[in-house]
């Protein structure tokens, strides 16, 4: 239990450390921030298919590709019925919200709620990884959502503060939206603890929220602004990485 609550800490506060560089870099480029991001994509890609995906299989037993299957599209589906309630982020993050001429702090705030949000079933598949017993697949996919949220808190910063948001409350809106992801890990852990009959359907449905977090967020954001071929190749080195990571670990 401590390295669950440990790691469930060090997802949360990787927002809060990508805030703190959002706050040192408020004029990253584009091109730098996408190729960050690309590559955790490709990370959580490589997490969610072989720290989450896969197992599930393996503890599905006899059902266990339709459970795997049912898994990943309840994932994803509940991912989808969140995203009609906010906006996407690849979204909110562009014109609207960073026009000079539109500093609603309404818009920002929804930006702020969206990432929350989204970060819940983030933790969520972290501590469902931790559930199943295999300490060294959890910590790969606690790796990688811990990568992503690095970009991801760097991106908070500069809106808010462009809306009028103090520095201090903006800092406190980011430390929020981590302390989420805390709370997930911790409800994904202790879910599969107490009916280990439900690992194989929840470990696929964590598995589903990432990978639909990858297509429909993460990398439509990264080829909103011309840079697709570097975006591509980070993404495809973020896999490789896990991948190597995964065979290493055993």
């Amino acid at each position: 239990m401590d390295l669950v609550l440990l790691t469930a800490l060090g997802v949360g506060g990787a927002t809060i450390f990508g805030s703190l560089l959002g706050f040192l870099f408020k004029d990253i480029s584009h091109k730098f921030s996408d190729i960050v991001l690309s590559f955790a994509a490709g990370v959580m890609m490589a997490a969610a298919v072989l720290g989450l995906v896969l197992p599930s299989l393996d503890y599905g037993g006899k059902f266990g590709l339709i459970i795997t299957i049912a898994g990943i599209f309840v994932g994803a589906l509940s991912l989808n019925l969140i995203d009609k309630l906010t906006p996407h982020l690849h979204k909110l993050v562009g014109p609207d919200i960073e026009s000079h001429n539109n500093h609603s702090l309404n818009k920002v705030l929804l930006f702020v709620m969206a990432i929350a949000i989204h970060n819940l079933p983030e933790g969520i598949a972290a501590g469902v990884g931790f559930g199943s017993g295999n300490s060294s697949q959890a910590l790969m996919i606690a790796g990688g959502i811990a990568l992503q949220n690095i970009p991801e808190g760097m991106v908070i910063i500069g809106p808010m503060l462009a809306a009028g948001v103090s520095p201090k409350k903006t800092f406190l809106c980011a430390m929020a939206t981590g302390l989420i992801e805390v709370v997930g890990t911790l409800i994904g852990y202790l879910a599969v603890s107490v009916a280990s009959a439900i690992l194989p359907f929840a470990l696929a449905f964590a598995g589903g929220t990432m990978l639909y977090v990858v297509s429909d967020e993460m990398i439509p954001e990264t080829h909103a602004h011309g840079n697709e071929r570097g975006a591509t190749y980070a993404l495809l080195v973020g896999f490789c990485v896990m991948l190597v990571t995964d065979v290493l670990l055993g």
